[in-house]
């Protein structure tokens, strides 16, 4: 029997060194990254079953990755394995397209449960988030740090590599767009948000989960 294929996508090397040991008997692991770039080239080269996704990841964090991978691996299902348990970051990672949401300080045994969970179709939610952390999913109410301002994917990704302390000429090579482009984001971030420095808008994104803090 062919077992379930699965892509790890964490930027702490002992941390998937463990998960490893952990799914290795029972599924197939096809490869691993450690940045949300890295992980939209691999999935659609890989096509694995499911992706094991860290919330907080370098050049692109799982949230905003998770957005591109519904269009890039369709079928995939994703696992959010995070240390965030905060209802902001589990309700948009389920409206990312999430199948599901478990801690980092969880067993091996419910991440095996959750995996097991979404293949057959299932979502999952760890039993160690609040009671009521989806009611703002489930009830379709969503606030403006939870929209995150409005702010466009593009915005998004720019803000991330701002907070991470990259110069514009590297976003513009990472984003394969002109500088002037970068500036232009940039300019627009600091106007919706209504912040001053590049200090503010890191703040920002460790706030809102776009990099870690």
């Amino acid at each position: 029997m062919t077992k379930p294929r699965i892509l790890l996508a964490d930027d702490h090397t002992l941390f998937v060194e463990a998960l490893h040991k952990v799914l290795e008997p029972e599924f197939e692991l096809v490869g691993e990254v450690g940045d949300g770039r890295a992980l939209l080239e691999a999935a659609p080269r890989l096509q694995p079953d499911v992706i094991v996704l860290d919330l907080s990841m370098p050049l692109l964090n799982g949230i905003d990755a998770a957005h591109q991978l519904r269009r890039l691996v369709p079928d995939a299902r994703l696992v959010f394995l995070s240390m965030h348990g905060d209802a902001t970051y589990v309700t948009e990672a389920f409206r990312a397209g999430a199948a599901a949401y478990i801690l980092k300080r969880s067993t091996a045994t419910e991440l095996l449960q959750a995996i097991r969970a979404t293949l057959r179709g299932q979502l999952y939610v760890s039993p160690m988030l609040a009671k009521g952390v989806l009611d703002p999913l489930l009830h379709g109410k969503r606030s403006v740090g939870q929209a995150h301002a409005q702010l466009t994917l593009r915005q998004r990704e720019v803000l991330q590599l701002v907070a991470e302390g990259r110069s514009l000429k590297e976003i513009a090579s990472i984003l394969c767009v002109s500088v002037k482009t970068v500036e232009f984001h940039k300019t627009r971030i600091v106007k919706q948000l209504g912040v001053h420095t590049t200090a503010d808008l890191t703040k920002y994104a460790m706030t809102h989960g776009l990099v870690s803090s």
